[in-house]
């Protein structure tokens, strides 16, 4: 494949935009600015082949194509020891990312054949104190809440931010 992108690719699921809003704003506030350079997001795989963006592609659109938009829900918090995340519980989710698992399973990294703990980061790379603190303070008031996810998305890794390669919206979704 002379000229592919050797650029790894990103899977991530889109959530709906008041429930990204709101992860988002959470991100801002508390992860450390100088290293915040991506949006709030929920990674399924972390490392696909960048050149292999046509094959991926083509997954992606099937299986998005035959997966209905469903809700997930954002059901608590995680302690990430150095950062927080929320815990996502969504068994439509656990299947997506089991049957995309199978198609691309001979290209998988060793993480991203590791469990799949759905979660969405808002804070890391913090001090551990710092890090409980807030855990604390969400946890207050905290209350599971839904959020309906609405697409694939999947982008380039060249080492800063993430560049757009693609968004495969979920059955039923524009």
């Amino acid at each position: 494949m002379t000229g592919a992108d050797p650029a790894p690719l990103i899977l991530t699921l889109g959530l709906d935009a008041a429930a990204f809003d709101r992860l988002d704003a959470l991100r801002r506030a508390h992860f450390p600015p100088e290293r915040n350079l991506i949006p709030a997001h929920l990674t399924l795989f972390h490392h696909l082949p960048g050149a292999r963006l046509a094959e991926v592609s083509c997954h992606l659109t099937q299986a998005a194509a035959v997966t209905p938009a469903f809700s997930v829900q954002i059901a608590g918090l995680l302690k990430l020891g150095r950062g927080v995340a929320f815990r996502i519980d969504a068994p439509p989710l656990l299947d997506l990312r089991a049957r995309l698992a199978a198609a691309f399973q001979d290209n998988l990294t060793p993480q991203d054949r590791q469990g799949f703990r759905p979660h969405v980061t808002v804070q890391n790379k913090v001090d551990p104190a710092a890090a409980r603190a807030l855990h604390d303070q969400l946890s207050r008031d905290f209350q599971p809440w839904q959020a309906t996810a609405e697409a694939l998305l999947l982008w380039h890794y060249r080492g800063g931010p993430w560049e757009t390669a693609g968004r495969h919206p979920l059955a039923g979704q524009a």
